[in-house]
This record gives C-alpha cells, structure tokens and sequence, in this order.
C-alpha cells in the first residue's frame, strides 16, 4: 500500500498510511506497575504507556523517558499517593517549570495525568494502552510532558507514524477534537507531506493535502 493513501473503512470513515496495526513495545516494568494498581484498585479505568515507544519515530532520540499513567480525574489523587507511598518517583500533572526542574534528575519518573474520556485505547496483555492515533495527537497537544518530539522531530514522527502504520483518520481528529485541538491538527496536517524525496514520483496520493481536502468536504463521523 503506498504512503499517505486515503482508505474508506466505514461510512464516514477513514485511515491513511500502511495497512499494519501499530502495537507498542511495551517495557517489563509497565506490567508490573498495571498489576500493582488492579490490585489496588480493580475499578480504576487507566491508561499506561513509556514515552520510550516515541522512539522507533524519531530521528534525535532522546535519553530521557517518562511513564504515563493516565486516569479518571477524580482518580488522580489516589493514585499518586498510592505509588508515592511505595516510593515511585511519581508526580501528579506537573507543569513546565516542575518537569524542567525536577524530572530531569529522575532516571525514569513516572506522571500521573487526567485521561481524556473516549480517549482511543487498545489492550496489550491485560494493559490498557496508547494507539497511534492518541499517540500522536497527545504529542501535538502537549509540549510540556513531549518537548523533546516538538518542532521538526514532530513532522519526523507523524511521517514515520503514516508511513509505518495504519492510522485511523476518522479517530485520530475525533480524538483531537476531545482535547479542543482538532482545527489547528488540521491545519498541522496540511503542512506534512509523506512523499518520498527520491526521484521517482508517486503522484499527490503521496500527500497529506488529498486527506484533508475530503476530510474537509465532506461530513465525516467525529
């Protein structure tokens, strides 16, 4: 399947990129930590993830990764007490100045935040975890946790995130659109190009810009 090719999945829907499902490598120590907080709390709806996975994306990598753990806002507290008491280096929704200051010297922090609801999740082994799609758009959304996948290395990572895998164009901007950015992740959208840069030509179904351009004509499930 070429790069960039838009791909009708449904009435209303669509993905672009490659036809194979991205599924994270996830780290040993993300399984231990789920079983500790389903123990704890066998209700808890949450979302675990290691910023490391960005990598397989990028061009600069960087030496320092964060775990995530994503849950109901009313759930946060609990939660970062809980893995405080069982001396994690946890931090409860930090900002700039905290992550700059403090989870630099941490070898691997671990950030509690509020898990957007719908936010599109797929299950590994009993973990409940990111898909590309919120991937993505959680790295556009927040360049505070994500600074080091800004700028140029963010257009690295959403060419590769197409080229690589099927991304699902319908969720990722409903998703988007949960965390109020789905107009500006258009317009960031419109600026990528999948086109290889050699020689041969591929023709526009290379180019983000035809995705856009039915995304925006016509009227599709968000």
């Amino acid at each position: 399947m070429q790069l960039g090719v838009l791909n009708r999945i449904g009435k209303g829907k669509f993905s672009i990129g490659s036809s194979k499902i991205y599924i994270p490598e996830l780290p040993s120590k993300i399984y231990s930590l789920n079983k500790k907080l389903k123990k704890q709390f066998p209700f808890l709806t949450c979302c675990l993830w290691d910023t490391s996975v960005i990598n397989e994306f990028m061009v600069h990598q960087p030496g320092k990764f964060y775990i995530l753990v994503e849950t109901e806002k009313e759930s946060m507290e609990s939660v970062f007490y809980f893995l405080k008491e069982n001396n994690y280096p946890v931090y409860l929704n930090p900002d700039a100045d905290i992550i700059s200051k403090y989870l630099s010297s941490e070898k691997k922090a671990i950030i509690i935040k509020q898990l957007v609801s719908e936010a599109p999740l797929q299950n590994i082994k009993d973990v409940n975890t990111i898909t590309i799609e919120k991937m993505l758009v959680d790295i556009f959304c927040d360049d505070n946790i994500f600074s080091a996948q800004q700028g140029s290395e963010m257009k690295n990572i959403f060419k590769e995130a197409i080229k690589k895998y099927n991304v699902n164009e319908s969720r990722m901007l409903r998703y988007a659109d949960r965390r109020r950015r789905k107009d500006d992740l258009i317009k960031y959208l419109k600026t990528i190009s999948t086109k290889p840069k050699a020689k041969q030509d591929f023709g526009a179904k290379n180019n983000l810009l035809p995705v856009l351009k039915i995304l925006s004509n016509q009227k599709i499930g968000l």
